[in-house]
């Protein structure tokens, strides 16, 4: 009976660990690219959330659900799996998609695609105004700026509709900065 107990001991603390491993990347919780909106839509501000609305970043997810996903997706050996509910293909075109629920806020939607949280991090210990408001304090509370390698995490050649990536052609595309920050 000792022995058993231990074991099954053993494989609790081994199964704690290992889910501790798999959230260690999650640190922050994620509000959503709506919640962003709020503050960063005004142009006064901008209008960054509007950039960012009209990019392919922002119809990421949309994109999982055509017939053409469908068939890279088939192409790429990923099967009869449809896109949007594969881990493949979730990984570079929804924001979070294996953050654990608890981690999503309220306004969080799948369907937003690549948002801000992206790029910036997850923001629900940086949004509030007056973090915001101290660029060294938000950056501590999770906010990141974006750099070159964040972008190779998914623009590689391990995508299956992999197109070279010039970072700077690119950046311009997205380029949304904050007028009151510079």
């Amino acid at each position: 009976m000792n022995r058993l107990s231990g074991a099954v001991l053993s494989a609790l603390i081994l199964v704690f660990l290992l889910s501790l491993s798999i959230n260690a990347e999650y640190k922050h919780g994620f509000v959503g690219a709506s919640k962003c909106r709020v503050c960063h839509m005004s142009k006064k501000k901008g209008n960054l959330y509007g950039i960012w609305k009209e990019t392919k970043h922002a119809n990421a997810y949309l994109a999982l659900t055509t017939p053409e996903a469908k068939e890279v997706a088939k192409k790429a050996g990923q099967g009869d799996k449809p896109p949007q509910e594969n881990p493949a293909c979730l990984k570079c075109h929804v924001t979070a998609w294996d953050a654990p629920a608890e981690l999503l806020g309220s306004k969080y939607s799948k369907e937003e695609g690549v948002g801000c949280e992206s790029c910036h991090g997850a923001g629900k210990d940086y949004s509030p105004i007056k973090i915001m408001k101290d660029q060294a304090l938000a950056v501590e509370k999770g906010l990141s700026v974006p750099k070159k390698e964040d972008c190779l995490e998914c623009h590689n050649k391990e995508s299956p509709t992999y197109k070279p990536f010039d970072y700077e052609t690119f950046w311009a595309k997205i380029l949304h900065d904050n007028p009151l920050t510079e």
